[in-house]
C-alpha cells in the first residue's frame, strides 16, 4: 500500500471513487469541498494497493505540523471502497503513522464518520485507531430519529405542531435562501452571538451544485417564513444542517410544525433524520435545552468521536 497526495488534476477520479464508496457522501465531493479551498491548506491522500488500485481516500488539511480531518468538514475519516476490509485498514493506519513522520507531522486529528452515514458498515478505522494508539479526544452527541421505527413525539412537540396548524403555517420547499439566511443569522446573534458558518453566497453556489442533495424548507404563514431548515440530504437519511425559528414562529410551534412534515411525511422513507449536535466547547459542554428539543421529535443520541492519532516513532 502507499499514498499519493491529492491535487486537481485527481479531481474525477476522487469524485468518482466517493461515488461508489461504502461511507461517501456528497460533502466529500471536490466540489464540495473546494469550495472554501483558500481558508485551508489541502492535504488530502489517496491510498492505492500494492497493483494500483485505489482503495481509500482521507480527506484533509495541514495546519501547524498537524494533519487534520479536513477542517471544512463536519466529519471525514477514510472513505473506503467495498473492497477494503478490516486487516487492510489496520495496515492503512499504520502506513498513515509513517507517512505523517516522514512528511515532519507530528500528529493527525482524526474525525470518525458517524455509522449513520455508512451506506454499508465501514467503522474498521474504529478498530484500527485503538490499535495504533490514538487517543479520543473529544466526543460530540447527535440526536438521529430511527425513521423505520420512530418514537413518538413528546406531547410539548405535538402541542406545538397542532397550534402551528390552527395558525395557518404550511410547511414547503424553499428557495428563498436569503430570507432564511436572515433570520438565522439574527437568531444566532441574539442568541449565540455567532454568526452561519457559511454565508449567503456559499449556501446558493453549493445548492446549485448539488440540488438533489441541499434542499431549504419553511413554515410559513402569510408570506413570511416563521421558521425554516436548510437540509443535507443523502440517499437513506436527511441531516438539519441549520435551524432557525423566528420569535413570531417560536411562539406558535412554526419548527414543531416543520419538523413534523419532515419527519412524518418527507423523508419518512429513509432509514435516520438527524438534528446535528448539541454540544459545545469541544463536546465538553451539553446545551440540554437544546438536545431537550430534538428529542421531543423522537431522537436519541448518536456520538461523533475525534482521535489523535501519533506519528510514527
Amino acid at each position: 500500500m502507499y499514498f499519493k497526495r491529492y491535487d486537481a488534476t485527481q479531481a474525477e477520479t476522487w469524485n468518482a471513487f466517493v461515488a461508489q464508496a461504502k461511507n461517501g457522501l456528497f460533502m466529500f465531493n471536490r466540489k464540495f469541498m473546494d469550495y472554501h479551498s483558500d481558508r485551508f491548506t489541502d492535504h488530502s491522500l489517496m491510498a492505492y494497493d500494492d497493483t494500483g488500485a485505489l482503495i481509500a481516500l482521507l480527506p484533509a488539511n495541514q495546519r501547524d505540523g498537524t494533519l487534520y480531518s479536513h477542517q471544512g468538514l463536519t466529519f471525514g475519516g477514510f472513505v473506503t471502497g467495498t473492497k477494503l476490509k478490516a486487516a487492510n485498514m489496520l495496515e492503512l493506519m499504520h502506513l498513515l503513522q509513517a507517512y505523517l513522520q516522514q512528511n515532519g507531522l507530528s500528529k493527525a486529528i482524526y474525525k470518525t464518520i458517524p455509522h449513520i452515514y455508512h451506506a454499508h458498515p465501514a467503522q474498521e478505522d474504529v478498530y484500527a485507531l485503538f490499535r495504533t494508539g490514538a487517543q479520543i479526544i473529544r466526543v460530540d452527541i447527535t440526536t438521529t430519529v430511527n425513521l423505520s421505527d420512530p418514537l413518538p413525539f413528546s406531547e410539548l412537540r405535538r402541542r406545538g405542531s397542532k397550534k402551528a396548524a390552527k395558525q395557518g403555517v404550511t410547511v414547503q420547499q424553499s428557495h428563498n435562501f436569503a430570507g432564511f439566511i436572515s433570520m438565522l443569522a439574527g437568531v444566532l446573534a441574539e442568541r449565540h452571538d455567532t454568526k452561519p458558518v457559511h454565508s449567503l453566497a456559499e449556501i446558493e453556489l453549493l445548492a446549485s451544485r448539488f440540488p438533489d442533495n441541499i434542499k431549504l424548507f419553511t413554515a410559513e404563514a402569510a408570506g413570511e417564513i416563521l421558521a425554516g431548515t436548510l437540509i443535507f440530504e443523502y440517499p437513506h437519511m436527511a441531516h438539519a444542517q441549520y435551524i432557525a425559528a423566528s420569535p413570531a414562529g417560536r411562539e406558535i410551534g412554526a419548527l414543531d410544525a416543520l419538523f413534523d412534515t419532515l419527519i412524518r411525511n418527507t423523508y419518512a422513507h429513509k432509514a435516520y433524520f438527524d438534528f446535528g449536535i448539541s454540544t459545545e466547547e469541544a463536546g465538553t459542554v451539553l446545551n440540554e435545552g437544546l438536545i431537550h428539543q430534538k428529542e421531543g421529535f423522537g431522537g436519541r443520541a448518536v456520538t461523533h468521536h475525534v482521535y489523535e492519532l501519533p506519528a510514527a516513532r
